[in-house]
């Protein structure tokens, strides 16, 4: 990996160069979403049957679009006993957490006869975008699917494409069971994320999508929302350490690889302070890189988005990580506590040599669905505040409403909204005679 004294002209370089990885800089795929979307807006299942036989090279039908019992039966068969087992463990691991963010309607009556409050409930559907093909991912079907069952969401449903024979992905089957998905469609792309926004015959509209996807996917959901919500439009993993000279360079390696073979787009960062630390960590890349099955993949990710970025002191790691906004940001230092609170910007954050990215990405119970590209400077985890919807109680007596009509009256007219401060002044006609 290449060895960079960071400067200030060099931070602002790699954060421009990070920060074309988003999908915001995809538009000349924008044309061909909005036609894929338009034609399902109106030819519904029609368009739906077209593009999963043009694109995945698989008929389909009404009557072969949603996956049945059978198949889930079949799935389960198909998929390791011990993998599944592992799985339930890990939504055990998933759910438990995210109870913990759940919360309840609130109201505050006075003795003045105001009573005010928030109504928190689920949304009604939640749909879930689950990729298929070589990049099925369990995992993510159990963190999308759980925070939304926690919520108290209706009707869940999950679409991820099939391949040539029909078929979906037998540990996506299994993952999507175990969440406790209700309905799962045979339909992928951006096509897929036009049904859930809009509905068709077979496939029911939703409140909200959620999901990872490729461009394609992220520019549909992109185009969608405001007919929909959607969780966030996600960019490639990345993965940020920092770390002094008590780091384990073997595990920093082996951290930093982790991401890079997600997606040739993947970016992997080490910001350390010690100049030995950076070489040796560059080392075991190398050494790393001869045994990896996706080392092509890793290659490219490297050249184009791997850093290591030389430091003076672990403040100005900090201030720079918060510049970068990391996906994934691991602190292996002598003293990670003391670090973490001076990060202000990161989606997930690891402390000590023993809670390497993968743990979360799996295992641990935070969702792994971060915020990328920057983005966690204003947003936040996939979390069960995503499938809840709050509504303002208000509520005043007329002794209440006494006591403040004037001032009310005051602001509408001010605004020259005087329709606004009639609506208040009726209600004392009485009183100015």
């Amino acid at each position: 990996m290449r060895i960079v004294k960071l400067t200030s002209e060099q931070k602002k370089g790699i954060l421009e160069d990070l920060l074309q990885r988003s999908p915001n800089h995809y538009g000349q795929y924008e044309s061909a979403v909005a036609e894929i979307i338009r034609n399902v807006r109106e030819r519904g299942d029609e368009a739906l049957f077209s593009y999963t036989e043009q694109f995945d090279r698989c008929p389909m039908d009404e009557a072969h679009i949603r996956v049945t019992q059978e198949e889930i039966d079949e799935a389960y068969r198909a998929v390791d006993e011990a993998f599944v087992e592992v799985m339930k463990r890990s939504a055990a691991n998933i759910r438990s957490f995210h109870e913990k963010q759940l919360r309840n309607s609130w109201f505050d009556p006075k003795p003045d006869g105001t009573i005010l409050g928030m109504r928190i409930m689920p949304i009604a559907v939640a749909g879930v975008y689950v990729p298929g093909g070589k990049a099925a991912y369990p995992s993510s079907v159990l963190m999308n699917v759980i925070p939304a069952r926690v919520a108290g969401v209706e009707r869940i449903i999950m679409t991820t494409p099939p391949g040539r024979d029909g078929r979906v992905n037998p540990g996506t089957l299994v993952a999507a069971h175990i969440a406790g998905v209700d309905e799962i469609y045979k339909v992928g792309g951006a096509q897929a994320v036009a049904a859930m926004a809009f509905g068709t015959k077979s496939i029911p509209k939703v409140d909200k999508i959620t999901g990872p996807g490729n461009i394609f996917v992220a520019l549909a959901k992109k185009a969608c929302f405001g007919y929909v919500s959607i969780d966030s439009i996600a960019g490639p993993s990345e993965i940020l350490v920092i770390a002094d000279e008590t780091a384990n360079p073997r595990y920093v390696a082996a951290d930093l690889l982790s991401q890079a073979e997600h997606d040739e787009l993947a970016s992997a960062i080490l910001i350390t302070t010690s100049p030995a630390l950076a070489q040796q960590v560059s080392d075991q890349v190398d050494a790393f890189l001869k045994k990896l099955e996706r080392r092509e993949i890793i290659e490219k990710s490297l050249e184009h988005y791997g850093y290591i970025l030389l430091v003076d002191s672990l403040e100005e790691a900090a201030e720079t990580a918060n510049d970068i906004a990391s996906e994934h940001l691991e602190l292996l230092t002598a003293d990670p506590f003391a670090l973490m609170t001076k990060i202000k910007n990161a989606g997930a954050i690891f402390l000590g040599e023993y809670s390497s990215e993968p743990l979360g990405d799996y295992f641990a119970g935070p969702n792994h669905v971060l915020p990328t590209n920057g983005t966690a400077r204003f947003f936040s985890p996939l979390n069960v505040d995503d499938f809840m919807k709050k509504t303002s109680i208000i509520s005043y007596s007329r002794q209440a409403l006494e006591r403040a009509h004037r001032d009310i009256e005051c602001f509408a007219e001010n605004e020259g909204l005087t329709a606004h401060a009639n609506s208040i002044r009726v209600r004392f006609e009485e009183v100015r005679r």
